[in-house]
């Protein structure tokens, strides 16, 4: 059978629906999750894991505890023989009661005001040394730290060096290790598979992310602002992953994000909105047709978009459980060579709460797809004539276990991705392995002139 060839075609959005409240995470999810990290901690001979925290780095920890350190630092320390302390600053202990740990007496806690914001109170709290020697942390302590990435010396941290250090006096500098891995590699991290919760949680993020780029798109005119065409994408105070960015005009980066700049025909634009969960995330041409284009750019869709729009078909149709990440990175450069398409980042990634958790997909990875994985498809192309365009969304790899407790547990949920799924093959003419579950309302959809939403990327085999 031949690969799938583009073309344009006239489509009406379909409304697949969302979840109107966010799953929480249950007491005995929390448990369960606490379990595993001992489970973890006990294989690698630690005696205690300190997981770390702040506003930006707080994936870890919320997936702990489902409590996020607003303003401040935050720290968790785990042992074996007793719950959990959580140390937290100032303003951060009127918070405690986001978690279902503290809520169960299962999560102890204390103040430590160096955590809190500078010249607040800090007459009222131990020093850190002795808040960890009180957790045990000794000379025969062997302690794991996680922050928010590793590295190939166990030595090397993240972690602010005041906590580093004090763990290090105690213990010794040999046995205060990097254990962020733990929570974050993409062949055995505990947050590299998820849950039915998490998957549900993840499809509330990214219909909802979606809806707004939706909006983003039917709003788009020319001679408005960047400020006034974010303006109309219905936000409505659900946490941010990463800023909001929309980058409009050739001299413009890429990451920018709103200035107050006049969007105008024949600009090149990208886009994205990211929750918790979820980025969703376009980029084509403010035009109605290629006749809107540069001279040097009217074979856009031809000679761009439609090629990457036939690669992403055929890394979708390999996202199977089992298949090495090797593979998914070959499909892309085989077909979209880097002189042309100037892709150089990961092709496709795993998220979490952080948009970007790590990636079994590079070249010559033999980690294999699982099931449980939550991956971005997020494939970058970059070009000084064509600009870029991108199908960004997330979806679930699922075994038939998963998907059948995700339509026991959240059926609405579960009905949602399977109409996507519809949607993409019927419609849009993907082949989607049957593990796939899309999350995103967007997934598949991709209209490379922005003032014509309608008119989209689809497939044909000849």
């Amino acid at each position: 059978m031949r690969e799938p060839k583009h073309r344009l075609t006239e489509i009406d959005w379909p409304d697949f629906g969302r979840a109107q409240e966010a799953p929480s995470p249950t007491l005995g999810e929390l448990q369960t999750r606490l379990g595993r990290v001992r489970e973890q901690m006990e294989r690698r001979g630690l005696t205690h894991l300190v997981v770390y925290g702040d506003r930006e780095h707080f994936a870890n920890l919320a997936y702990l505890t489902n409590f996020d350190p607003r303003f401040e630092e935050a720290v968790l320390i785990i042992r074996a023989d007793k719950d959990p302390l959580l140390v937290v600053g100032n303003e951060c202990e009127s918070y405690l009661p986001i978690s279902p740990l503290w809520q169960a007496g299962a999560l102890r806690t204390e103040r430590f005001q160096d955590f809190s914001l500078l010249d607040q109170p800090r007459n009222d709290s131990r020093p850190l040394i002795d808040i960890f020697r009180g957790e045990g942390v000794g000379p025969d302590a062997t302690v794991g730290c996680a922050g928010w990435k590793y590295y190939g010396n166990p030595a090397a941290m993240d972690v602010p060096a005041y906590i580093v250090d004090a763990l290090r006096d105690l213990s010794h500098p040999e046995r205060v290790v990097n254990a962020a891995d733990l929570f974050m590699h993409p062949g055995y991290g505990l947050r590299s598979t998820c849950s039915a919760l998490e998957v549900a949680f993840f499809e509330y993020s990214g219909a909802k992310a979606s809806e707004a780029m939706r909006k983003l798109h039917f709003s788009l005119r020319p001679g408005m602002t960047d400020y006034d065409l974010v303006a109309s994408t219905p936000y409505d105070g659900t946490p941010l992953s990463c800023h909001t960015t929309l980058a409009v005009g050739k001299d413009c980066p890429g990451l920018s994000s709103p200035s107050g700049r006049t969007i105008r025909r024949g600009d090149p634009m990208s886009c994205n909105v990211a929750y918790w969960g979820s980025n969703v995330c376009r980029a084509g041409w403010v035009a109605d047709s290629d006749a809107d284009l540069p001279d040097a750019a009217k074979d856009y869709v031809a000679e761009f978009a439609g090629p990457y729009f036939e690669a992403m078909a055929v890394w979708l149709s390999l996202l199977r459980i089992g298949q090495p990440g090797k593979a998914l990175e070959s499909a892309i450069h085989e077909r979209l060579p880097f002189e042309r398409f100037g892709i150089f980042l990961n092709c496709g990634h795993l998220i979490h709460f952080d948009e970007w958790l790590s990636s079994p997909i590079y070249p010559g990875s033999d980690l294999p797809i699982r099931s449980g994985m939550i991956i971005q498809i997020d494939v970058i192309p970059a070009s000084p004539v064509y600009h870029s365009t991108r199908l960004e969304d997330g979806v679930a790899i699922a075994d038939s276990a998963l998907r059948d407790e995700l339509k026991k547990e959240f059926p609405k949920c579960y009905e949602r991705c399977m109409a996507r799924r519809a949607f993409m093959e019927s419609t849009l003419g993907f082949t989607l392995p049957e593990e796939v579950l899309p999350l995103s309302n967007m997934t598949g959809i991709l209209p490379p002139f922005l003032l014509r939403p309608n008119l989209v990327l689809t497939l044909a085999r000849s």
